[in-house]
């Protein structure tokens, strides 16, 4: 069935992984536009696939967007607090509302302890959606458990992966530690920086590359004053030489080659509450070792899987996992080996399929007649 695909979401040029995500899933679909959420100050560069851009400053903007999004056969909403205007993104609602097609909404984020203002929007959300998708089933089960929606409406669809799997590309000497990803507080590289200046006896000691840009609403509220605190605590620690930051964005080549050179990808980050992370669906894809902290979507991905697992905010347990993995290479080989959730299914084209399943069953349905009693 050929289905027209219009996406609401941030999109590039804005760098942010739910643009990436959108971007990604809107190629692998195929026919369709894309409705782009912009704050103010985002880059206004038009981009091919856009066919409407929706400021959030602009007064009801979520009126014109539902039009435009109306013309398609379906809306495929990219849901994540934060980035539509109105409480914790409350217009979103009004554009569900206001649509006279059928909508797929995804949901990037399911919080555990929400307010109540968060829990009554997402209720309301998937109670306007004709369907809702979760990345995870720790954010289905969580969405099940504590909020009120109707479970046949949710799907679980992993988030898709592009293809960094192959042969290393070239290393050094040094073993190579890797995290990537738009950089801010809560990322947890200081953790990272503590766990490696624990392995300084190593030799040779590992270098740690940290590869992205700060996040934009990071630089927009508090300039580069995470960036710089890590600067400052690699030197305290005596390991600035073993680091190295890569703030320049990375296109899809250059970031797979960076990819294959890692040893093992860190991903120290700090929240208990992250249910999807596409760093980390494209760590496993690739096949690297990973070291993460717990957190739902590691949990998931990791347990009798590719990498181990940590607590959060502990340098001695990030080390000590480091350490395993470096100096046994049996642990290396087996880690790599397990490699059951990098099946084709996480590939792109795989995982937009399964969306399409889902909104040709939205679209047939919206299509069907309706019977009409005592005929």
């Amino acid at each position: 069935m050929m289905i027209r695909y219009g996406f609401l979401s941030t999109h590039p040029p804005t760098r942010c992984g739910l643009a990436t995500f959108n971007a990604a899933l809107a190629a692998h679909l195929g026919e369709g536009g894309v409705v782009r959420i912009a704050a103010n100050g985002d880059d206004p560069t038009p981009v091919p696939g856009v066919v409407h851009t929706w400021t959030t400053t602009t007064p009801a903007g979520w009126r014109d967007s539902a039009e435009v999004l109306s013309t398609f056969d379906v809306a495929v909403v990219q849901h994540e607090y934060g980035i539509y205007p109105g409480r914790d993104g409350s217009e979103v609602l009004s554009v569900l509302r206001r649509l006279t097609v059928p909508s797929l909404v995804v949901l990037h984020t399911v919080l555990t302890y929400p307010t109540e203002s968060q829990k009554s929007l997402l209720e309301e959300i998937v109670a306007a959606a004709d369907a809702v998708v979760t990345i995870t089933k720790a954010a289905r089960d969580r969405l099940l458990v504590g909020y009120a929606v109707d479970a046949a409406k949710v799907s679980v669809i992993p988030h898709g992966t592009s293809d960094y799997a192959g042969p290393p590309s070239s290393r050094g000497a040094q073993p190579h530690l890797l995290t990537w990803g738009l950089l801010g507080p809560g990322k947890g590289i200081e953790w990272a920086l503590r766990g490696l200046a624990r392995l300084r006896d190593l030799e040779p000691p590992p270098v740690y590359t940290v590869a992205g840009r700060t996040h934009p609403k990071v630089i927009e509220h508090h300039g580069e004053a995470y960036r710089a605190s890590l600067h400052q605590l690699g030197a305290a620690l005596g390991i600035a030489h073993n680091v190295r930051y890569e703030s320049s964005y990375l296109d899809d080549a250059a970031l797979g080659e960076l990819v294959r050179s890692a040893d093992i990808i860190v991903l120290p980050y700090d929240s208990t509450e992250q249910v999807t992370s596409g760093v980390l669906v494209e760590a496993v894809a690739a096949r690297i070792p990973v070291v993460a902290t717990a957190f739902p979507h590691a949990v998931e991905l990791l347990t009798d899987g590719p990498g181990l697992l940590v607590p959060h905010k502990n340098p001695t347990a990030l080390a000590t996992a480091i350490r395993r993995i470096l100096t046994k290479p049996a642990l290396a080989a087996t880690l790599r080996q397990r490699n059951g959730h990098a099946e084709p299914a996480l590939r792109w084209p795989a995982v937009a399929q399964q969306y399409h399943d889902v909104a040709a069953r939205l679209v047939a349905a919206h299509h069907r007649p309706v019977a009409v009693a005592g005929k």
